[in-house]
């Protein structure tokens, strides 16, 4: 997979990030709209595909991206197809860290150090080029505008940002509440997109056990599997040695 691209993860992290304050917004509900747009991302490159509600390896063949390659092998380890809501659900340590050092290391946000209280060490990131994340969200903003059905990438950039709760970040107040309605509509136009984030959605709602009905002619779920491991690499380590840190929040 070629780097001049952004992958979805790193634009939904990118989205996320509050240009004014260095924090990301929805933290919790972010983590998990991070494992499924791995998925989908992976989903475009061709190595995985849909199964039901499941997600198979179709091709383990490495993208060139170190932490979606990770993502990728722990899936193929499985050895067959598992449920979205298992994977997304699973336990992961350091995954939004990893990209926001990912995104450091490339240049399109720098790291400000900071202390809580006085005493706690703080990271808060700050975008580096602006015009990325303007472009991110002007293809959000020409989608939700224009009625025109968005490529793949919008599309599932969409579905993601309204399954995290980034709508009400991104178009605030009751005057954003009619973008923030077609925003979400948006989750139709990729089956990719919309199947991952109803897959986290059910895992913050706590439905995670509950098989989704397969589409039509779609394999259906079979008994519960257990809960995936971590869809990225480890959590990143403090610059000053400590076992953690308190990153952007």
């Amino acid at each position: 997979m070629g780097r001049s691209r952004r992958t979805i993860p790193e634009e939904l992290l990118l989205l996320a990030l509050d240009p004014t304050t260095g924090t990301t917004a929805q933290p919790q509900s972010l983590d998990l709209g991070l494992a499924g747009a791995q998925l989908v991302e992976l989903a475009l490159a061709g190595r995985i595909a849909p199964d039901g509600d499941r997600i198979a390896v179709v091709l383990p063949r490495p993208t060139g991206d170190p932490t979606l390659d990770s993502a990728l092998e722990l899936l193929r380890r499985r050895g067959s197809p598992v449920r979205a809501v298992h994977w997304i659900g699973g336990p992961r340590l350091g995954l939004r860290q990893t990209y926001l050092t990912h995104l450091e290391r490339c240049g399109m946000v720098h790291a400000v150090e900071g202390q809580m209280c006085g005493v706690l060490p703080t990271t808060r990131y700050q975008a580096t080029d602006t015009a990325i994340s303007r472009e991110i969200r002007a293809r959000l903003d020409s989608a939700i505008r224009t009625g025109v059905p968005p490529d793949p990438r919008t599309a599932a950039l969409a579905a993601l940002a309204h399954a995290v709760g980034l709508g009400k970040h991104l178009y605030p107040g009751n005057e954003g509440r009619s973008s923030r309605s077609r925003l979400r509509d948006l989750i139709r136009h990729d089956p990719m997109g919309g199947l991952v984030a109803h897959a986290v959605m059910d895992v913050q709602n706590g439905v995670a056990a509950q098989p989704r009905r397969a589409p039509a002619g779609g394999r259906q779920a079979g008994t519960r599997a257990a809960a995936e491991p971590a869809a990225g690499v480890p959590a990143q380590p403090s610059r000053r040695g400590g076992m953690a840190r308190v990153g952007a929040r």
